[in-house]
């Protein structure tokens, strides 16, 4: 249940009900904050907070691509299990990063396998141990170079690896029967996006990572947003996808054309109206520090 449509409906019970003021927050502040959407089928998305998670429910056991944090994934894992007793066949991370991984240890003794590319376990690793948090996590246990498959129950899971994007390891999830596909942080729906430059980031590559998408799937496929300005639009369609490439491109060119004329980084970074791109809800300053970094790095 959504809290404002819960609040609605409790406020109009009120006089019904002569619950006191102190009693209508508490109640409010029990009611779970997540969101279940189912979209096709058996493939259905939660959303609380970070990064979408997807997941997919056969005969067999789910299968849930990404985790959030520790909490969040918890409050999913009793979600999941209300609607159906099942065992958790598939862990799959989409990247490495914390709002996506973090609630993987939630999985721990219930995932039997948890899946991502090579880049993804190599920077997970990198990062727990920086931060001396290894013990606290969940890492793959299975891992892929371009391609992942597995049948589970009536769907298909595909995961593709296109190249550096928002960092090197960001895979696809795709649940073909349902033809649904998770884009993870690829896609920042109306959003200035992250660009993670010490794990491998590239904007210009992920503009072709974009295209090959588009190229890949067909015009019926589903595709599920890592983040989006808006909560109700975390799922869209391949215009979607053309509009953040087109925004990548002019970010690009707009740090490009900067350089030449000579502007410094810092007077970049503090550009707030880009021409010719939407304003988004968020500060452009990491991306356009992004950009700067990667135009201007020494090969």
């Amino acid at each position: 249940m959504q809290r404002s449509t819960f609040i609605k409906n409790t406020v109009l019970s009120i006089a019904a009900t002569a619950m006191s003021s102190k009693d209508l927050i508490a109640a409010i502040l029990q009611q779970p904050t997540y969101k279940i959407k189912m979209l096709r089928g058996d493939v259905g998305i939660f959303t609380e907070r970070g990064g979408t998670i997807g997941f997919y429910q056969s005969k067999e056991g789910f299968a849930v691509v990404d985790t959030q944090f520790t909490d969040t994934s918890k409050h999913l894992i009793d979600a999941l299990k209300q609607m159906k007793d099942m065992p958790f066949k598939y862990l799959i991370n989409t990247h490495h990063h914390g709002d996506h991984t973090g609630g993987n240890i939630a999985f721990k003794d219930l995932a039997e396998h948890v899946v991502g590319h090579e880049n993804c376990l190599a920077n997970y690793k990198r990062v727990a141990e920086q931060s001396k948090t290894v013990e606290k996590q969940l890492f793959q246990d299975i891992v892929f170079k371009d391609t992942w498959k597995q049948k589970l129950g009536k769907e298909k899971i595909k995961a593709h690896y296109f190249g550096n994007a928002h960092t090197n390891g960001d895979a696809i999830i795709h649940f073909q029967h349902a033809n649904i596909a998770h884009m993870g942080d690829l896609m920042f729906n109306l959003l200035n996006p992250a660009v993670d430059r010490t794990s491998g980031a590239s904007m210009q590559h992920w503009i072709e990572v974009l295209q090959k998408t588009k190229s890949t799937f067909d015009n019926d496929t589903l595709f599920v947003f890592g983040h989006s300005a808006d909560p109700e639009k975390v799922t869209g369609t391949k215009n979607d996808i053309t509009l953040f490439e087109e925004y990548l491109q002019q970010i690009i060119a707009f740090v490009s054309t900067s350089i030449k004329e000579g502007k410094t980084k810092e007077q970049i970074i503090k550009t707030t109206d880009i021409p010719g791109v939407i304003k988004r809800s968020n500060s452009p300053e990491r991306v356009l520090t992004a950009a700067y970094d990667e135009l201007t790095a020494k090969v």
